[in-house]
């Protein structure tokens, strides 16, 4: 009888537990279908998929260059304003805080289909500090239209410890999740109460994707970002140190440009001027993209010292503490096509 019973309890746990097992699993799906369904209607995810979309449907070997970078690349270069002036076919790749692992295999998509005459790479000192950031690579895996290119970024580039994060879908997409439920309950608190959240009342201006790869904003930035909520206040240049892994990535980017037969060239986008004002020892951080850029071989303009010596831009072409908006941007690619034309062989005789 003893036996008996035994064996009934063990059935009833191994029953429990496999209720629970198939209760957890059918949870768990939803909640990773919620976190993905977020990530796919996250905007900024939106933009970048149009303007990875509209490249992949281009003319092979059709372009004659390509900008890559983080948010400062497609927050600075509009591709129309250098095509309008060179008479060229260029596109805007930037994807949102893309890392140099990202830019690499940015690079070995473009060179799949189209064989540029010049690469524009930015560099931004906030995307170099760091071995690795999954959120940006997922950016990039949401955009790019090719699945042997993501396994082949996870499988070389991804840390172990990350490589599990990323199966788990509440984890790949925490941050678009949130951003998305955040702004959904701001959308309905302002349709009910007519609340407005700090940040959606600071908000002045327009932003859309437009063409080419770039996004269109004529926001000017708001007054919190002039001092409370400005993320460089307390920044300290010389404490600033590149890591070596996206260093090692840069150095692969350049190869592989001038193994395609592509110049290369780099850049630094400008900072708002008031956030330039509260850098301690920019110097360090311009010194030491320089001499990447030279150990490369490769030229280099930091727009955040033009504008200190030229004052090229005013508070107003900016949409935030870090980036420009429209009005900007038409200022950076005019200085910009004449600084091509000076300073690479692509260009140099395009007058």
């Amino acid at each position: 009888m003893k036996r008996e019973c035994s064996y009934i309890s063990s059935f009833k746990l191994i029953a429990e537990i496999l209720i629970f097992v198939l209760v957890f699993s059918v949870i768990y799906k939803k909640i990773e279908n919620r976190y993905a369904e977020a990530a796919s209607k996250n905007t900024i995810n939106v933009w970048t998929r149009s303007r990875f979309d509209e490249f992949y449907a281009l003319e092979e070997k059709s372009l004659d260059m390509v900008f890559i970078g983080s948010s400062h690349s497609y927050c600075t270069f509009d591709p129309e304003n250098f095509d309008s002036v060179l008479g060229t076919s260029s596109w805007q790749l930037g994807t949102p805080q893309q890392h140099y692992d990202t830019s690499l295999y940015v690079l070995k998509e473009v060179y799949k289909t189209q064989r540029p005459k010049l690469v524009v790479l930015e560099l931004y000192w906030d995307m170099m500090d760091e071995k690795f950031d999954m959120k940006q690579a997922n950016s990039f895996f949401e955009a790019v239209n090719n699945e042997k290119i993501q396994a082949d970024y996870v499988k070389n580039v991804f840390p172990l410890s990350e490589k599990v994060k990323y199966t788990l879908l509440p984890i790949r997409y925490q941050q678009d999740y949130f951003a998305y439920e955040n702004n959904e309950l701001e959308k309905k608190a302002e349709e009910k109460f007519g609340v407005h959240s700090r940040e959606a009342a600071e908000t002045n201006g327009t932003e859309y994707y437009l063409a080419k790869g770039y996004t269109y904003c004529d926001t000017v930035i708001p007054d919190s970002e002039l001092d409370e909520t400005n993320q460089f206040k307390g920044f300290d240049g010389s404490q600033w140190k590149a890591d070596k892994t996206q260093l090692k990535y840069i150095e692969e980017f350049v190869s592989l440009c001038r193994e395609y037969g592509s110049e290369v060239v780099f850049v630094t986008a400008p900072i708002a001027n008031v956030s330039m004002d509260y850098i301690d020892n920019y110097e360090n951080i311009h010194n030491a993209m320089a001499d990447i850029a030279a150990s490369s071989g490769v030229k280099y303009l930091d727009f955040n010292e033009v504008n200190m010596t030229e004052k090229l831009f005013e508070l107003e072409n900016f949409r935030d503490d870090a980036h420009l908006n429209d009005s900007g941007v038409k200022k950076a690619d005019a200085y910009y096509v004449n600084w091509l034309r000076n300073n690479t062989e692509t260009f140099g005789n395009n007058n």
